[in-house]
């Protein structure tokens, strides 16, 4: 897109990669070919260096110069090939499809068995793998769980190249940003301070404005006085004259404008019901022969603020639809006396019938005295005026899910289910709304990844894994100081159970706390001895394999007489080739070495 006037100005060589919030897929692949696109490069370049040493395998003409040709291609496409890293980019992609929230069983399905999130991640790994010199991500955590988010962070913290990020996400901004920009109406503001520090130090320069415009007013009007009491004073006309220019001098000083269009969201009192809200016995949940939920036991709390997290994939939405009874379950579900629930879904916002308008949207929902109301409702989720008659198809992401809220606020309810609200809220909105649910009286129960939302407002989380949903009391940054704990509980979980993904609980306290026996410590030192005795054999395979190819770099470079190059290069291919799966091995090793010394203490 082409700036109405002015010019962008980017050196020949910068590389750029943009993360728009929605994208168009082409799912013909798989999640690993599709995100090994990222090495197109790399690829081309592999094949090439597979058909030129076929090629020369082939060949007799040992002495023509079109043999001397293959030969020179095939160095320069091979030495291309090692320079970009060309045996170590399958690692790579494997592992931040993993960071990502892929599992290694994802790998061989095609894209188009995932949803939009999951796609939108698969793009997101493409644009990191190709490392470019500028990142542009705009909302990238719209589709991330907890988890994704924080593997995110580190990786964006650590990168060497510019990011520019757009998003809604504060803990996300404050945890990666040391620069934020601001755009409101129509200027730009420049600070070098992460997001929080920024709204600190916008408000100190509002206020230092402030006072110096009142001070620069106070003097303006002291000199229109003394101008206009002797204006007429022939005595007084150099002082005046003075005043005059002092006047035409002044730089007026101007205070920064805020926008300060604000939701007005206050949801209407909670309908009395009974202590308990809603019960769970025995869920269990299947997609055909996926397992999606065990066999889950739970019950929520008139005025509970609840969280559901955890890993996407694992059950949330499901069981928040189960609530609701929008699909088949195994067990019991039991709403507590007269409980009456609102539900704003994931993808509420993208459902709305783009041929309406606004007031359309709303007027077709309203029943009773609200209908009377609808404008100023409207008008209090800034909708108001002409913006009233905006057809649907126009409105932006966030537009469309402040439309969706007002649909929520339509009947009184006691029980609130939220599934990923703030997606495309602006920060200023998700503070509102955040403010609103906390004053809410009913239960809440909200489906969410984003921290600063989730941070004052619940009071419980639950978490979904393995099928499970376990609570944690409390709010979100103690959930996620407890996970950090338990993360070094499954570091010392014993392999065989960490490859199915399972970690093993202690039955009772004293079990947790109890030492592994004398027969377990043995078991153990003898892997760890067989573990060093393969890590230190690893090496000197890895060792003879550079010296083969530091040899043979040599060879190839100035080759003798009687050289058949042909198997020099088969050899070379063949050699690189054990190299990067030794290299392999030898960091599963190390991995295993780390997970035994762990075990022992």
């Amino acid at each position: 897109m082409l700036p109405s006037e002015g010019t962008v100005a980017l050196p020949k060589d910068l590389t750029l990669g943009y993360l728009p919030q929605h994208l168009e897929y082409d799912d013909t692949q798989t999640v690993i070919q599709e995100a090994e696109t990222a090495f197109e490069d790399i690829i081309y370049l592999e094949k090439e260096v597979e058909r030129l040493t076929d090629e020369m395998a082939s060949r007799t003409d040992h002495e023509s110069d079109s043999y001397m040709q293959l030969i020179h291609d095939l160095t320069d496409k091979s030495d291309r090939f090692n320079m970009l890293g060309g045996h170590s980019y399958h690692s790579l992609v494997e592992q931040t499809l993993k960071g990502l929230g892929f599992k290694r069983s994802d790998f061989g399905r095609l894209t188009s068995e995932f949803s939009g999130g999951w796609r939108m991640r698969i793009e997101l790994a493409k644009i990191l793998l190709k490392q470019p010199d500028v990142f542009l991500l705009d909302e990238p955590t719209n589709h991330l769980d907890i988890e994704s988010i924080q593997w995110l962070e580190d990786y964006l913290k650590n990168y060497s190249g510019a990011l520019l990020l757009i998003s809604h996400d504060r803990a996300f901004l404050d945890n990666i940003t040391i620069r934020t920009v601001e755009i409101s109406l129509g200027k730009i503001y420049d600070y070098k301070a992460s997001y929080s520090r920024f709204v600190e130090l916008r408000h100190e320069r509002r206020e230092q404005q402030l006072a110096a415009f009142r001070n620069q007013q106070k003097k303006i009007g002291d000199t229109e006085a003394f101008i206009e009491r002797f204006r007429y004073q022939a005595t007084k006309a150099v002082q005046v004259q003075s005043r005059i220019k002092q006047l035409e001098k002044i730089d007026r000083i101007e205070v920064d404008e805020f926008d300060n269009s604000a939701l007005r969201i206050k949801f209407p009192p909670a309908p009395h019901s009974g202590a308990i809200t809603v019960k769970g016995h025995h869920i269990s949940k299947f997609y055909g022969d996926l397992h999606v939920l065990d066999d889950i036991h739970f019950a929520l709390e008139r005025g509970d603020k609840i969280a559901f997290v955890g890993k996407n994939g694992e059950g949330k939405t499901t069981m928040a639809r189960i609530i609701l009874n929008e699909i088949d379950y195994q067990g019991e579900i039991v709403l507590g006396h007269q409980v009456k629930v609102g539900y704003f879904a994931q993808n509420q916002a993208d459902q709305l019938d783009e041929r309406l308008t606004v007031f359309e949207t709303v007027d077709r929902v309203a029943v009773g005295e609200v209908r009377t109301k609808i404008r100023d409702l409207l008008g209090a989720f800034l909708f108001g005026g002409e913006a009233a008659d905006k057809k649907v198809a126009v409105l932006s992401g966030g537009e469309r899910t402040r439309l969706a809220l007002v649909l929520l606020l339509l009947e009184p309810v006691n029980f609130l289910i939220l599934d990923e609200p703030t997606n495309h809220l602006d920060i200023r909105s998700k503070e509102l709304l955040k403010k609103a649910l906390a004053e809410f009286e009913g239960t809440v129960l909200v489906v969410s990844h984003d921290r600063d939302f989730l941070d004052g407002l619940i009071t419980k989380t639950f978490e979904f894994t393995n099928k499970k949903m376990k609570e944690h009391v409390g709010g979100i940054y103690s959930f996620l100081e407890s996970k950090k704990l338990e993360s070094l509980k499954e570091l010392e979980a014993k392999p065989s159970a960490r490859k199915e993904n399972v970690v093993a609980k202690p039955q009772n306290k004293e079990e947790s706390k109890g030492k592994i026996s004398f027969e377990e410590r043995k078991e153990l030192n003898k892997k760890i001895k067989k573990l060093s005795t393969e890590v230190e054999a690893s090496e000197r395979r890895i060792e003879q394999l550079e010296a083969s190819i530091a040899q043979m770099d040599v060879q190839l470079a100035n080759p003798g007489p009687e050289d058949d190059m042909s198997q020099i290069y088969i050899q070379y291919e063949k050699v690189n080739k054990d190299l990067s799966e030794a290299m392999e091995r030898w960091e599963e090793l190390l991995l295993e070495l780390g997970e035994a010394e762990g075990e022992i203490g």
